[in-house]
């Protein structure tokens, strides 16, 4: 676990755990941040014990939110976590395009996107 908090789940891998938590220190939101060390096996069980804690969650990644693992993630967490869910589901990706080298920053995530995700899932 990255970070420890107590509203929120944030869940992500590789370069965008950086910026999820600048997401999180700047939203001032208490959130548990899982930085998944590997994708086979993923630690399912850190992911449930956080969300039966916090009650939402945010899963980030950079690829396209079509097809992307976090579309699987997001529905194992339904699959096991449905009772304990105050909120959907958000899923802060890159967008279903191509990767555009030249806008790759246009593309990621950023900490805003991120931000207003986590805001989204505290405000159902």
């Amino acid at each position: 676990m990255a970070m420890e908090g107590n509203d929120c789940t944030v869940i992500s891998w590789g370069a965008m755990v950086h910026v999820a938590e600048q997401a999180i220190n700047d939203c001032g939101i208490s959130c548990d941040l899982i930085d998944l060390q590997t994708l086979v096996p993923w630690d399912r069980d850190a992911i449930v014990n956080s969300i039966e804690k916090t009650g939402r969650c945010v899963i980030v990644h950079e690829a396209p939110k079509t097809s992307g693992f976090g579309a699987e993630m997001a529905a194992s967490v339904q699959e096991r976590c449905f009772y304990h869910l105050e909120a959907p589901i958000e899923r802060v990706t890159g967008w279903d395009t191509p990767f555009p080298h030249t806008t790759e920053w246009d593309y990621m995530p950023s900490p805003a996107r991120i931000a207003d995700a986590i805001k989204k899932v505290m405000e159902e």
